[in-house]
């Protein structure tokens, strides 16, 4: 089971990364024109880390240079006005750094970092709102990672997830706060947005139950977001509510997996609150999905608070999150961690973290971990 979950961890790091290209911070203009532009897009960032590990099995420490909770990446960006219509697209690549241990098992790649592909796909848009075809990532949970103020940091390295010798990335707060919404196959509609409201509907290439079960209709997940400012524009607020539903048959039992995730964040004069929850029913632990065993009472919650205030070239983050595990997979567990950081902008592109996260498992009884980390993001 351990493996199982080494590996799980590892997919689900890697693809955080595109789940940030989809709004990337900066962008270079490859080619323009009257109807058209390519521009790209690039991060990289670089972190040591030293964590110290009790569990009942034993103490220990260990130093790493790895990436954070964002492996790096490179993206390339397709816009296109014809006929009335705005088409576009994303294509994502991205790498970890810290994979040449070859005592790492299945990650030990040598001097060969695996490259991912997460996003791939195409946009149109019109009057009537927007249609997205391809690869990108679900609706359900994805505004909770999106308003982490940890995003750009490094956030949460459970060794019980096997993190801490992994050969990809964090957690940031993916399973102490929120779930991870997978890259999925898809056909999404969006809404335009209209006094600040906007709606998005989209249908799923379903997660499979199990190696045999039956999948009748498509995965269906669903968010809703509203923003605005206020006080002449020094403040800002945005709240949003996401769902998911699906059902599956494995042999004579019916499987109904759902789950609901919401959240606001205000912000007013450099100082923001961040507060997120979720609940899910018959989904993974810690990523919607889960690739050990899926059953209907498997039952997840958890939240995230967050405090950050930014003045200058500074920002200063307290957070904590919470997740709570009943049913099959991971029975009976509870993952927390708490979380500062200290991030100062050299300039638009580059910026210094400095963090320290404490994360237990059943209240540190099976696992107390206190790591610091020391890094640097890059961005173009």
């Amino acid at each position: 089971m351990m493996k199982s979950l080494y590996v799980k961890a590892s997919t689900i790091s890697l693809a955080v990364s595109a789940l940030f290209c989809s709004n990337a911070m900066a962008a270079v203009t490859l080619y323009e024109d009257d109807t058209k532009s390519v521009s790209s897009d690039l991060l990289v960032n670089v972190f040591y880390v030293n964590s110290s590990i009790d569990t009942p099995a034993g103490n220990r420490d260990q130093s790493r240079v790895k990436v954070g909770f964002l492996p790096n990446y490179v993206g390339f960006n397709y816009k296109q006005e014809i006929a009335g219509l705005k088409l576009g697209g994303r294509a994502s690549f991205w790498v970890t750094l810290n994979d040449t241990d070859v005592n790492r098992g299945a990650e030990g790649l040598g001097t060969r970092s695996g490259i991912d592909v997460r996003q791939f796909y195409a946009t149109v848009d019109g009057n009537w709102g927007q249609l997205l075809l391809g690869k990108d990532f679900g609706l359900f949970g994805r505004s909770n990672i999106l308003n982490d103020e940890l995003l750009l940091g490094y956030g949460n390295s459970s060794d019980s997830f096997g993190l801490v010798d992994g050969g990809n990335v964090s957690f940031g707060n993916i399973g102490s706060g929120y779930t991870y919404p997978f890259p999925k196959a898809q056909i999404t509609y969006r809404s335009p947005e209209a006094s600040g409201f906007q709606a998005a509907i989209g249908i799923m290439d379903p997660n499979k139950a199990d190696v045999t079960s039956s999948e009748e209709r498509p995965r269906l997940e669903a968010e809703f977001t509203y923003k605005m400012k206020f006080s002449g524009e020094k403040g800002n607020f945005n709240a949003f509510i996401s769902g998911v539903t699906q059902e599956s048959e494995v042999g004579t039992t019916t499987i109904d997996s759902t789950g609901v995730s919401g959240g606001i964040r205000v912000g007013f004069a450099g100082l923001s609150i961040n507060a997120s929850a979720y609940k899910t029913e018959g989904l993974g632990t810690v990523a919607g999905l889960d690739t050990i065993v899926v059953t209907e009472d498997n039952e997840s919650k958890g939240y995230l608070l967050q405090g950050a205030y930014k003045f200058s070239d500074e920002r200063l983050v307290v957070s904590y999150g919470h997740t709570k595990n009943d049913g099959a997979v991971n029975l009976g567990k509870e993952y927390d961690n708490l979380g500062f950081a200290w991030f100062h902008s050299f300039n638009a592109n580059f910026t210094s973290v400095l963090e320290y996260n404490k994360t237990e498992v059943n209240n540190g009884d099976l696992e107390e971990n206190n790591t610091i980390s020391l890094g640097a993001v890059i961005t173009f």
